[in-house]
């Protein structure tokens, strides 16, 4: 099994590119985050690589960082969702924005990927909610979940931004970092007016 490519860039298309490695060329399927962070034809790169071997293809699936390929593996694995659909999830939303998402069950923004509908982006949330914690997250998403995990007030915060207008991951992420700012048994008000601070930075 391949698990990491590094060589030369021969081709970047729309959904994946070639890497020349040593003479061979690699089509390597990528999430447009991931493309769009390639260098230029003739520049050397590396990709953490995911390998697929079905009985009619192998097709290997080529990602930046450990988080969005643990993200691949974690999203592949909910029904419904296979490497393309996991690819365009990706594309849309950065591993951290994922985690927000998930764990404020913000089927919105799931929906937004192309393929992703409402009932596909509740079955993810649903899924992966409990299962977030041992990827390779940034600190801030974790932080975040942990500051709001039992908190009642956090959760009442989140509500009350949601119903001002903001995307509920919007709201999460604001009232996480104030719940990070002001400490656990922070009040309901002051948790909406951090929160509201933080959404206008």
């Amino acid at each position: 099994m391949i698990a990491l490519l590094a060589g030369v860039v021969d081709q970047v298309a729309s959904d994946h590119l070639v890497l020349d490695v040593n003479g061979v060329g690699y089509l390597v399927f990528c999430s447009s985050r991931t493309l769009a962070r390639a260098p230029a034809r003739g520049e050397r790169l590396r990709l953490l690589i995911e390998t697929h071997v079905r009985e009619d293809h192998i097709h290997l699936y080529g990602f930046a960082d450990e988080a969005e390929r643990s993200w691949f593996r974690l999203l592949t694995s909910v029904q419904g969702v296979g490497a393309r659909l996991a690819l365009s999830i990706l594309g849309v939303l950065a591993p951290d924005a994922l985690v927000t998402a998930i764990l404020a069950q913000d089927r919105a923004a799931l929906a937004r990927a192309d393929g992703v509908g409402p009932k596909l982006a509740q079955r993810i949330a649903n899924e992966l909610k409990d299962k977030v914690g041992g990827l390779a997250l940034g600190p801030a998403a974790l932080a975040g979940a942990a500051a709001n995990a039992e908190s009642a007030a956090a959760t009442d915060a989140v509500s009350a931004l949601v119903n001002l207008g903001y995307q509920r991951s919007e709201a999460y992420g604001a009232v996480a970092a104030a719940s990070r700012r002001l400490g656990p048994q922070a009040a309901l008000d002051a948790l909406i007016r951090a929160g509201l601070r933080e959404l206008g930075r």
